[in-house]
């Protein structure tokens, strides 16, 4: 975190940066009021600090041939630390798996997996998720379509 805290530039330009990430120095320096030099130095404190954790393409999910979002419900036979740490540690390495999230409620773990096809999400199931130690039972759900994507979060200024 920042020194002394995230202020109303500091949004202005998060904002700007989540809606384009090669906006220059100057088209930032615009829209939070500064000139181009202190924006610079702003923008690398908000860097350094971890606030901008990367900057990243966004690729169209169907494009690249994965037109597949299927939602897993993973529950395990045990919650201790270590059969938690060891399922996070092993999907985190599936390319697959695109996000993944600690729940509370009546299964332990939410995934969301990309695949071409059916196919390929049946053979992921079967060669990966369910070969897993401690893993009791996996609901799928998939995804008929998007409705919203956010790409950036809700700053205000």
């Amino acid at each position: 975190m920042l020194k002394d805290g995230i202020d109303h530039i500091d949004r202005k330009l998060l904002a700007a940066l989540q809606a384009d990430a090669h906006a220059t120095t100057e088209s930032l320096g615009e829209i939070a009021g500064l000139s181009p030099s202190p924006c610079a130095r702003r923008v690398r404190m908000l860097e350094k600090s971890g606030v901008i954790k990367a900057y990243v393409a966004v690729v169209d999910q169907v494009k690249v041939g994965l037109p597949v979002s299927a939602f897993a419900s993973v529950k395990l036979e045990r919650q201790r630390e270590e059969e938690l740490d060891r399922f996070s540690s092993t999907v985190s390495r599936w390319p697959e798996v695109v996000e993944c999230y600690l729940m509370t409620g009546k299964m332990d773990f939410l995934l969301r997996i990309v695949a071409k096809d059916l196919a390929a999400y049946e053979a992921f199931l079967k060669q990966k998720l369910t070969r897993l130690d401690g893993v009791a039972s996996i609901e799928t759900s998939f995804a008929l379509g998007q409705v919203k994507h956010a790409l950036g979060l809700p700053i205000l200024a």
